[in-house]
C-alpha cells in the first residue's frame, strides 16, 4: 500500500514564534497556529471550532519566520504530520502530533517597519519555485 502523507493549513500564529537551535547548528522555529472552522450545526446555528496546531520549520526558514512573525500573524503551512514520543516524569508515555513544515508563507501584508529590501527578501523565501 502507498502511502502519503500531506499537510496544509492556514492560520494565525496563536504567540511568537521560539527560536532554538541543535547541537549541529541549524535553527528550529516552534510556532503555534490557530485554523478556525466555521459551520450551522443542525439547529441553523452559527458554530465556530478552533484547533491548535504544532509546527517547526527548520534552517533559514525558522530564522526567517522569527524574524518576521508574531503573535497574531496569518500564514499558510505546507509540511507533514509526525508523531513525537517520550516518556514523562510521572513514567507515563506521551506523544503529540506536529507538522514538520516544508514551506511557510505569510499571508499578512508586508510589514511598514521593516526595510524594503528586508521585506522583498520574505517575499522571494516563499516563493512556490
Amino acid at each position: 500500500m502507498t502511502s502519503y502523507n500531506r499537510v496544509v493549513l492556514a492560520g494565525r500564529l496563536t504567540r511568537d514564534p521560539e527560536l532554538k537551535e541543535t547541537e549541529g547548528g541549524i535553527a528550529l522555529a516552534k510556532i503555534r497556529m490557530a485554523n478556525n472552522e466555521r459551520y450551522k450545526n443542525r439547529d441553523g446555528e452559527q458554530v465556530e471550532r478552533t484547533c491548535f496546531v504544532d509546527v517547526d520549520a527548520w534552517g533559514k526558514q525558522a530564522e526567517t519566520c522569527c524574524r518576521f512573525l508574531s503573535k497574531g500573524s496569518a500564514v499558510l503551512v505546507e509540511g507533514r504530520l509526525q508523531l513525537d514520543q517520550w516518556q514523562g516524569d510521572d513514567g507515563q508515555a506521551r506523544s503529540k502530533h506536529f507538522v514538520r513544515a516544508d514551506r511557510v508563507e505569510f499571508l499578512d501584508p508586508k510589514p511598514a517597519d521593516k526595510a524594503d529590501g528586508e521585506a522583498a527578501a520574505v517575499e522571494a523565501d516563499n516563493m512556490p519555485f
